[in-house]
């Protein structure tokens, strides 16, 4: 086996590494105000029913807004909407109307006042469940109460962010044996 050599890496470097899920684009709304802002820190919490721990940090006008109401909605781009994804990071929804600054269609969601984004082949209603990280980590976890699919992808081509404006795209699927549980 051959040793590989190992230089230090930036701490602040690391989630680059770790951050595995795809980015997801988080709607809100308050008062007939909808809010759009791109996510790359969340994890599966529990299968069923399921639970989606994330960070929103205190600083986004999508942290207060959610604090509201409770609501929102995590839609799943594809690569073919990762301008539209950066520009709604680099824009702040206190200010600007991101759905008309980068063209995404809001759809009336079943559960909550927050909007799908129409171009998003997957869309999770959720609530939040649980706040009692939030104080110290702005840790959410929310249940995904309602969730959407557009039948006709079969292999979504995600997008993972890797820090500093790179991305990575998801690659082939591969299928494995394994135990039936």
């Amino acid at each position: 086996m051959r040793r590989r050599r190992k230089q230090p890496l930036a701490l602040g470097s690391v989630y680059g590494y770790l951050e595995t899920g795809p980015v997801v684009l988080v709607t809100t709304a308050w008062r007939g105000l909808r809010n759009v802002m791109p996510m790359t820190w969340h994890t599966m919490l529990e299968f069923t029913p399921p639970l989606v721990g994330c960070v929103v940090s205190e600083r986004n006008h999508s942290f207060v807004e959610l604090r509201r109401t409770g609501r929102c909605v995590l839609n799943i781009p594809t690569v073919r909407d990762i301008k539209a994804t950066v520009a709604c990071g680099n824009a702040s929804g206190r200010t600007v109307d991101k759905f008309a600054a980068t063209g995404l269609t809001p759809l009336p969601a079943k559960t909550t006042a927050a909007p799908l984004i129409a171009q998003c082949p997957v869309n999770l209603e959720c609530r939040v469940v649980d706040t009692r990280l939030v104080r110290d980590y702005n840790f959410f976890i929310l249940q995904v109460e309602r969730a959407w699919r557009d039948v006709g992808i079969r292999h979504l081509k995600t997008f993972h962010h890797r820090g500093r404006g790179r991305f990575l795209v998801a690659g082939p699927t591969r299928v494995l044996a394994t135990r039936a549980k």
